[in-house]
């Protein structure tokens, strides 16, 4: 499609929505009105918008299309389509891995460098394997350091986890990191052993230096919050202390949970698992710099964009979305902050999606957010820009197919019809956004979003729409 063209497409796109509007607003569809009061949630207190994804006619609804309001998660919608335009499906992030230093019967007389650049994905088995391939160039030991690289992202300050929401052991808590591996995460696994009245506890990764007990005393009772049961100490980041004991009645169970200095995450884990391959470091595991004007030895390749953002999208990986969108201000300007990357997205909206509607507020693009905002009307826009774009498989494989898997598995439309859609939720914010297939064989841009205090109850409102959306026969 010639380039002038296109720009006259877009501009038709943007001009129906904007007239739409700025036009009256329509009457919500009965069903989804009565859901709302049946949940007691104003009209006021959504955003609808349904309208035909390659944008040749009026919208068929039109809410308050033009409210900016707090999308929750639905905001990571906005950050893998950019990066997908930006960067293109098949981007992946690389991990550098240097050796400074001769490799003589297995000892690197040296130091061994890891740098990290945003990888989202370094989960534990992929730090095996990149632990596997330096173990592949001949090194057992290393008499000197293993120093970790985390200088690609300037936003390595720790916060507070529970600052967002007071829960400072769950994963999706963690903050960015430019080597950010296994989410900063523990997985506890907890399996009795009713013989010697005990439970046997398993960690993946051991993280060096850090006193983890092997058991846990088995109790009698119900398995209820077994959590609470084993009364757990994480005050200590050197220890993990059980004061209580593991119900017998809970089977195996499996327990993620932060680690408590998250800036020593890194090098504790890789430090541990080293060590359970049979690795030795002579000197210590340290945060430095790869000296520069060296060589990688390798470097460690991520999966594709394609394949991380469908992560990000179904499971609504919130540490994931903020790498991400880091990657996109480290690669357009050259520095790896939250102001960069607010920047470059400001610039690209600017540049692809228009100015016709209020641009949206970024702040760490996945939505965990209170200042994030975006109105519906620009929202739409985007997914019908989106929709005519050479990237519009992988970003709509990406997100929760209705029914299917990801944060919409257990929710089914009543119609029978099929719907791809990014849900968010926050407290006072709820919502879904994406795409539906009509009856007659259209497809539809859809976006709903509730703010306010009873945001969540709104849910069964969001279904009746995607279900009036899909009847349209």
């Amino acid at each position: 499609m010639p380039f002038a063209f296109r720009r006259a497409a877009l501009a038709l796109t943007l001009a129906t929505l904007a007239s739409a509007g700025a036009s009256a607003q329509q009457a919500l569809p009965t069903q989804v009105d009565a859901a709302l009061a049946r949940a007691k949630v104003p009209r006021e207190s959504v955003t609808m918008l349904v309208a035909e994804a390659d944008g040749t006619r009026p919208p068929r609804l039109a809410w308050r299309t033009q409210a900016p309001v707090n999308p929750a998660s639905i905001m990571k919608l906005v950050t893998t389509y950019a990066a997908l335009d930006l960067l293109g499906a098949a981007y992946s992030w690389t991990t550098p891995v240097y050796v400074d230093g001769t490799v003589n019967n297995g000892v690197l007389n040296g130091n061994l460098y890891i740098k990290g650049q945003g990888d989202p994905k370094l989960v534990l088995e992929r730090v095996w394997l990149l632990l596997r391939h330096v173990q592949g160039l001949g090194i057992t030991t290393v008499s000197g350091d293993i120093v970790i690289d985390r200088g690609a992202f300037e936003t390595t300050v720790e916060g507070d986890p529970s600052a967002f929401d007071g829960e400072p052991l769950r994963p999706y808590n963690a903050s960015p990191d430019a080597l950010l591996v296994n989410f900063k995460s523990v997985n506890m696994n907890f399996a009795p052993d009713r013989t010697g009245q005990i439970a046997r506890v398993s960690y993946e990764p051991p993280l060096a230096s850090v006193a983890m007990p092997p058991t846990v005393a088995l109790v009698p009772g119900e398995c209820g919050d077994w959590r609470a049961a084993l009364r757990p100490d994480f005050s200590d980041v050197n220890r993990i202390r059980f004061n209580g004991g593991f119900p017998a009645a809970c089977g195996e169970k499996n327990w993620a949970v932060a680690y408590g200095d998250p800036r020593t995450y890194a090098m504790r884990a890789i430090g541990g698992m080293w060590a359970e391959m049979g690795g030795r470091v002579g000197g210590q595991m340290r945060e430095g710099r790869a000296p520069a004007g060296l060589k990688p030895a390798f470097e460690f390749e991520s999966p594709p964009l394609a394949e991380v953002i469908r992560d990000i999208n179904k499971y609504s990986n919130n540490v994931m979305a903020q790498q991400l969108f880091l990657t996109i201000g480290l690669t357009q300007k050259n520095r790896g902050t939250f102001e960069a990357s607010r920047a470059a997205l400001g610039q690209w909206w600017r540049e692809r999606i228009g100015t016709g509607e209020a641009q949206p507020v970024f702040e760490n693009g996945s939505g965990l957010s209170r200042d994030e905002r975006i109105s519906a009307a620009a929202l739409g826009k985007m997914l019908q820009v989106a929709w005519r774009s050479p990237v519009m498989p992988e970003l709509m494989s990406s997100l929760p197919a209705m029914g299917v898997d990801g944060t919409l598995k257990k929710r089914t439309l009543r119609s029978g019809g099929s719907a791809h859609l990014k849900t968010g939720t926050l407290r006072d914010a709820s919502g879904v956004a994406g795409y539906v297939d009509g009856a007659s064989g259209r497809r539809y841009v859809l976006v709903a979003i509730a703010n306010g205090e009873n945001a969540g109850a709104a849910r069964a409102a969001f279904d009746a729409l995607v279900d009036w959306a899909s009847q349209d026969n």
